[in-house]
């Protein structure tokens, strides 16, 4: 699967905002929550945002930016099995005992990918792989294409 980002930078009310659209390394195997890692500072390097007029305070990388907006398919995932995220967590409606296994709360704590970053409150289960106008699981049918949720944003 490809991984890339699209950046805008915009002024608005005189608030530099840059949103960051990307889609980060998929999979659930040892070494999969690194290349994602890897995907964000890369994002982070090769972003510059041009400056025809080379006007003082127009911000020209990712950070330089007052407001940042993260959106896409970033790809973390919950650090738990098929069964235990299913059938201990997801069926109990136990948000917050998914949350503390996510891979991206993780990634917002100090020295890490995201550090400094607030992500939203949470209050409903990972919508990954519904079977059509239904709440249930796609993957709950077979064992076969089983993978435990992404990110629950």
């Amino acid at each position: 699967m490809l991984q890339g980002s699209v950046s805008v930078s915009m002024s608005i009310h005189e608030t530099h905002v840059c949103f960051v659209c990307c889609h980060l390394a998929a999979g659930e195997k040892n070494g999969d929550e690194l290349k994602r890692n890897r995907n964000v500072e890369e994002i982070h390097r090769r972003t510059v945002f041009g400056n025809p007029v080379h006007r003082v305070g127009v911000p020209q990388k990712i950070h330089d930016h007052e407001r940042i907006i993260w959106l896409g398919d970033l790809n973390y995932r919950l650090n738990l099995s098929y069964e235990r995220t299913h059938e201990k967590l997801i069926s109990k409606q136990d948000w917050d005992g998914l949350f503390e296994k996510d891979q991206l709360k993780k990634k917002l704590g100090k020295g890490c990918t995201f550090d400094g970053w607030v992500e939203g409150a949470i209050s409903f289960p990972p919508t990954y792989k519904y079977e059509f106008n239904s709440e249930k699981y796609v993957s709950d049918a077979t064992k076969s294409g089983r993978r435990t949720p992404a990110c629950m944003v």
